[in-house]
């Protein structure tokens, strides 16, 4: 009896030490776990799917559908005419704007022969004041030839003067002697002869007197009319230089409405170029959305483009990002093809948990908290020219595993 009870004592106490052993080992581990997942040399994740660049093609401008040239699912080139819109109103506006920069640029031509007649006109202005210039010097001369012509009349005339004097005197003595039968009548006649002689000298010099005295004054109007004509030519060159320099601000305004129209011009063939949606670059095309005949307006979706190049985003959980770094190596296993194994690299890890890119990130300042491990995308990219590649499709399902550099 005595032999029972020992052994039952034992076989507690091997119970306890084997369940505080346990209880420590369960301890030491969950205490160190997420340590050594963390520093595992391979980072392993089924939360990852194939991703590719998705484009929805839209309009810009409105109007009816010509044509969609591709088919559902049809791979494209870059450049390649997906859908074309009626455009017989886009060129009639191309036309339109045409036009306006011709008579823009007609106008610019204009103006540039407006302003070359506007400096012959100048030249010939400028021309009259040379020519009032030399009218007013050939007047002046034509004075100082007067003046001198007046003063060689009057002292002839006052030459004559005397010898008219001499002579009336000698007439009338010669009368007095013929009264008195003192000198013949031919001494007399004589005389009368030489006084009228020197009197109609002295008419000669009186009539070249007024015709000097005329001539000045004519020369003096001349230089009136010179001076006259030299203030209206100033005046014409002034105003027809006035009238340049406005055909020059006329041409400031002709050149900013042409670069006007032709930026018109540009926009116009713009919006035709909107009429035809081309594919930006090599891809798959999803469905098509329109087809011809229907209205569109901006914004109105076309088609969808899936470009080629495709990569992994792969969810890592926090506690696996301790040693993953970009570049290195990963491998990728596609659920849809189970046998097909791509080889990748870490190409780039996000700045931020998935929940912060959520449309309602969590708040868990409130109410009772339940923390939860958060995942990191990490983009893996592919390499190039493996076999099987061409059979991937953005959303796949595939299973990462990263290998760590250290």
């Amino acid at each position: 009896m005595p032999d029972t009870t020992s052994k039952k004592k034992r076989g507690w106490i091997v119970g306890i030490a084997v369940l505080a052993v346990a209880g420590v080992l369960v301890a030491v581990l969950s205490s160190n776990l997420v340590a050594w997942a963390s520093n595992g040399a391979a980072q392993k994740t089924d939360d990852a799917y194939l991703r590719a660049d998705v484009t929805p093609l839209s309009t810009k401008a409105a109007g009816l559908v010509a044509s969609v040239e591709v088919s559902d699912y049809q791979h494209v080139t870059a450049g390649q005419l997906l859908a074309r819109l009626r455009d017989e109103d886009f060129r009639a506006q191309v036309d339109q704007a045409e036009a306006a920069v011709q008579a823009a640029q007609a106008a610019l031509v204009n103006n540039q022969r407006q302003k070359e007649l506007q400096d012959a006109r100048v030249q010939q202005a400028e021309t009259g004041i040379t020519s009032a210039e030399a009218e007013i010097s050939a007047a002046e001369a034509g004075i100082q030839a007067a003046n001198s012509a007046v003063a060689n009349a009057r002292s002839g005339l006052a030459g004559i003067q005397a010898d008219v004097q001499r002579t009336s005197l000698e007439r009338k003595r010669q009368e007095s002697l013929v009264a008195s039968e003192s000198a013949t009548r031919q001494k007399l006649e004589q005389a009368v002869a030489e006084e009228e002689r020197f009197q109609a000298q002295r008419a000669s010099r009186q009539a070249e007197i007024d015709s000097a005295v005329a001539q000045l004054a004519s020369r003096k109007a001349d230089v009136q009319r010179a001076r006259a004509h030299l203030d209206s030519s100033r005046a014409e060159v002034a105003v027809q230089r006035r009238q340049r320099a406005v055909l020059d601000s006329q041409e400031q305004t002709l050149y900013a409405d042409l670069k006007a129209r032709q930026a018109a011009l540009e926009l116009a063939r713009t919006n035709l170029g909107y009429t035809r949606i081309v594919a930006p670059q090599d891809g798959i095309v999803g469905e098509r959305k329109v087809r011809a005949g229907q209205l569109v307006s901006p914004g109105t979706q076309i088609v969808s483009l899936v470009e080629k190049q495709i990569w992994v985003q792969a969810n890592y959980r926090e506690t696996q990002l301790l040693r993953i770094r970009p570049g290195d190596p990963a491998e990728v296993r596609v659920d849809a093809f189970p046998h097909l194994v791509l080889k990748g690299h870490v190409d780039q890890i996000a700045p931020a948990s998935g929940s912060q890119f959520a449309l309602l990130p969590p708040d868990n300042a409130t109410g009772n908290f339940t923390k939860v491990t958060q995942r990191v995308p990490i983009k893996i990219a592919l390499d190039q020219n493996q076999n099987g590649m061409e059979r991937l499709r953005p959303g796949l399902s595939v299973v990462a595993s990263i290998r760590t550099k250290t």
